[in-house]
């Protein structure tokens, strides 16, 4: 991979505006993350998720819950620390289309029926994510000034 190439994938602006977006939305993934990996805050782990996935269709369960759970977690913290901001973003945006597609579309918008209201936020904010960068405050902001 060349400088150019490098320095598209960091490329920002001086904006603040992804920190708001980057920061409560890491946090979110990150903790939704760390459930189906982890277990943690109140999740099944990588065995509940798994069987659970298996259920209503995305086989193999144990392989779904590790791709969407690293992505998740590993995403959400890439976005916390504004490192590799438009790859993560991109890869969350897709599991959130899974999501939508694959477990709330048949239930309405509204999340109080188990809609897609909340997985359609966290996938506009992603794809903003994608289009914008990490802003001013993120490591890729650094990197790509050094890599210019």
């Amino acid at each position: 991979m060349n400088n150019t190439a490098i320095n598209k994938l960091l490329s920002t602006n001086d904006s603040l505006a992804s920190l708001a977006l980057r920061i409560p939305t890491g946090i979110i993934f990150a903790a939704h993350g760390a459930q189906k990996l982890f277990g943690a805050f109140g999740g099944y782990g990588l065995e509940g998720t798994g069987q659970w996935m298996a259920s209503i269709g995305l086989e193999p369960g144990y392989l779904m819950a590790l791709g969407a759970g690293s992505a998740e977690f590993f995403g959400g913290i890439l976005l916390l620390l504004g490192l590799l901001v438009r790859p993560a973003a991109a890869v969350l945006a897709i599991t959130m289309l899974v999501a939508i597609l694959a477990v709330h579309i048949g239930n309405g918008l509204f999340m109080s029926n188990g809609g897609y209201e909340f997985g359609l936020s966290l996938l506009a904010v992603s794809v903003a994510l994608a289009i914008q960068g990490g802003g001013a405050l993120s490591i890729d902001r650094k990197l790509a000034k050094v890599g210019a």
